[in-house]
């Protein structure tokens, strides 16, 4: 039998909890950028049943009050609309809208979120033991720039 279904997505409201969220995978669009952290809630105060929650951030570089406003109007009732359907999974959400909103068809907002959600509350994968992590060469030069004369 499966799991009932979460049918409400929270809010972040605290800045450390937008700062966490940060620190996640990133998808950029040229609409949007949206940042994802899977959360831990074995030491967390609120209840471990808590699902997806979404914070919202526009800055005053993409225009006047009224213009950010509208994006963020746009944005909410995307996030409603897509939200549901990861309302389950414990994650932090931050979408950081962008100017294009507000010329965007509502239907590319959609899918442009669902493919955010998809990769930003994709589970780490655990690297295999005999490969080596990634790291910067050990000569101190850019990958695929090699200067030699």
């Amino acid at each position: 039998m499966r799991e009932p279904r979460a049918t409400t997505v929270g809010r972040l409201t605290k800045r450390s909890d937008f700062v966490a969220a940060a620190s996640g995978r990133r998808f950029h669009t040229e609409r949007m950028t949206v940042q994802g952290l899977l959360r831990d809630d074995r030491n967390d105060s609120r209840s471990p049943d808590d699902g997806l929650r979404i914070g919202l951030t526009v800055t005053k570089r993409v225009g006047h009050a009224t213009e950010r406003n509208r994006i963020k109007r746009r944005l909410r009732t995307a996030c409603r609309t897509v939200g549901l359907d990861y309302a389950g999974i414990r994650a932090d959400i931050v979408v950081i809208g962008r100017r294009d909103i507000l010329a965007a068809d509502y239907g590319v907002l959609i899918d442009d979120l669902r493919r955010a959600l998809r990769v930003v509350t994709k589970p780490k994968t655990a690297r295999p033991e005999g490969r080596p992590t990634p790291s910067s060469p050990l000569n101190g030069e850019r990958r695929g720039h090699s200067h030699a004369q």
